[in-house]
Protein backbone atom coordinates (compact mmCIF):
# COMPACT_ATOMS: atom_id res chain seq x y z
CA UNK A 1 0.00 0.00 0.00
CA UNK A 2 2.89 2.24 -0.50
CA UNK A 3 1.82 3.37 -4.00
CA UNK A 4 3.25 0.55 -6.10
CA UNK A 5 0.80 -1.23 -8.44
CA UNK A 6 -0.10 -4.71 -7.28
CA UNK A 7 0.89 -7.60 -9.54
CA UNK A 8 -1.68 -9.89 -7.95
CA UNK A 9 -4.67 -8.41 -9.81
CA UNK A 10 -6.01 -10.66 -12.59
CA UNK A 11 -9.32 -10.98 -14.43
CA UNK A 12 -10.01 -14.24 -12.63
CA UNK A 13 -12.39 -16.98 -13.64
CA UNK A 14 -15.21 -14.53 -14.54
CA UNK A 15 -13.00 -12.70 -16.99
CA UNK A 16 -12.06 -16.00 -18.63
CA UNK A 17 -15.72 -17.06 -18.84
CA UNK A 18 -16.74 -13.71 -20.37
CA UNK A 19 -13.92 -13.92 -22.94
CA UNK A 20 -14.80 -17.53 -23.77
CA UNK A 21 -18.49 -16.66 -24.30
CA UNK A 22 -17.53 -13.78 -26.59
CA UNK A 23 -15.18 -16.06 -28.57
CA UNK A 24 -17.90 -18.72 -29.01
CA UNK A 25 -20.43 -16.06 -30.06
CA UNK A 26 -17.96 -14.64 -32.60
CA UNK A 27 -17.30 -18.13 -34.01
CA UNK A 28 -21.04 -18.82 -34.42
CA UNK A 29 -21.66 -15.42 -36.03
CA UNK A 30 -18.81 -15.90 -38.51
CA UNK A 31 -20.03 -19.39 -39.42
CA UNK A 32 -23.55 -18.09 -40.00
CA UNK A 33 -22.25 -15.16 -42.08
CA UNK A 34 -20.15 -17.47 -44.28
CA UNK A 35 -23.14 -19.75 -44.87
CA UNK A 36 -25.32 -16.78 -45.87
CA UNK A 37 -22.65 -15.38 -48.18
CA UNK A 38 -22.19 -18.77 -49.83
CA UNK A 39 -25.97 -19.12 -50.27
CA UNK A 40 -26.20 -15.61 -51.73
CA UNK A 41 -23.38 -16.40 -54.17
CA UNK A 42 -25.12 -19.58 -55.34
CA UNK A 43 -28.39 -17.68 -55.83
CA UNK A 44 -26.62 -14.99 -57.87
CA UNK A 45 -24.99 -17.65 -60.07
CA UNK A 46 -28.35 -19.39 -60.54
CA UNK A 47 -30.05 -16.13 -61.49
CA UNK A 48 -27.27 -15.42 -63.98
CA UNK A 49 -27.68 -18.88 -65.54
CA UNK A 50 -31.45 -18.38 -65.81
CA UNK A 51 -30.95 -14.99 -67.46
CA UNK A 52 -28.50 -16.51 -69.95
CA UNK A 53 -30.93 -19.36 -70.69
CA UNK A 54 -33.74 -16.85 -71.23
CA UNK A 55 -31.60 -14.71 -73.53
CA UNK A 56 -30.55 -17.81 -75.51
CA UNK A 57 -34.18 -18.90 -75.68
CA UNK A 58 -35.19 -15.49 -76.98
CA UNK A 59 -32.31 -15.58 -79.45
CA UNK A 60 -33.38 -19.02 -80.66
CA UNK A 61 -37.00 -17.88 -80.91
CA UNK A 62 -35.94 -14.83 -82.93
CA UNK A 63 -33.76 -17.05 -85.13
CA UNK A 64 -36.65 -19.49 -85.67
CA UNK A 65 -38.94 -16.58 -86.52
CA UNK A 66 -36.37 -15.23 -88.97
CA UNK A 67 -36.02 -18.70 -90.53
CA UNK A 68 -39.80 -18.90 -90.94
CA UNK A 69 -39.90 -15.54 -92.69
CA UNK A 70 -36.93 -16.55 -94.88
CA UNK A 71 -38.70 -19.78 -95.84
CA UNK A 72 -41.88 -17.89 -96.69
CA UNK A 73 -40.13 -15.23 -98.77
CA UNK A 74 -38.84 -17.46 -101.65
CA UNK A 75 -42.26 -19.10 -102.00
CA UNK A 76 -43.87 -15.69 -102.30
CA UNK A 77 -41.28 -14.51 -104.80
CA UNK A 78 -41.74 -17.48 -107.11
CA UNK A 79 -44.52 -16.82 -109.53
CA UNK A 80 -45.43 -19.11 -112.33
CA UNK A 81 -45.92 -17.89 -115.85
CA UNK A 82 -49.43 -18.56 -117.12
CA UNK A 83 -48.07 -20.40 -120.12
CA UNK A 84 -45.68 -22.60 -118.12
CA UNK A 85 -46.43 -26.14 -116.99
CA UNK A 86 -47.10 -26.52 -113.25
CA UNK A 87 -44.08 -27.71 -111.24
CA UNK A 88 -41.46 -26.38 -113.67
CA UNK A 89 -39.37 -23.29 -113.05
CA UNK A 90 -38.59 -20.60 -115.57
CA UNK A 91 -35.01 -20.19 -116.79
CA UNK A 92 -34.63 -16.42 -116.35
Amino acid sequence: MNGEPSTLVSPGIWGFIAFFVLAVALYLLMRNMNARMRRMSYRAEELQREAEDRSQGQGEAAQAEADETDDATPAQEQTEDPGQKPGTQSQS
